[in-house]
């Protein structure tokens, strides 16, 4: 599996989307400062991600959420309602 996945830098609370097959080594990459993009924006916290068969899979998405604001957009959007989504099932004990 490979994910594209969302992150918001509780510094800025700006968001960086990247690629990758193991989301937890990746998201501990940004947050010890190996990450050049992300280094001076930490820490960072896992929004969410979406999950992908192939790396060109998601490495086609990727580029197609940094290239279109408007794609971007509604990724960050449906990220974060998957979140709010679980949330709520949680709190109402589904």
């Amino acid at each position: 599996m490979f994910f594209v996945y969302l992150l918001k830098s509780l510094k800025d609370r700006n968001h960086y989307v990247g690629q990758t097959d193991d989301i937890n080594r990746r998201v501990d990459e940004h947050n010890s400062g190996k990450v050049t993009s992300t280094k001076y924006r930490r820490p960072l916290v896992l929004v969410g991600y979406k999950m992908f068969n192939t790396r060109s899979e998601s490495r086609w998405f990727e580029y197609q959420v940094k290239h279109h604001g408007d794609r971007k957009k509604k990724f960050i959007k449906e990220v974060e309602n998957m979140n709010v989504d679980s949330t709520d099932r949680r709190a109402s004990g589904q």
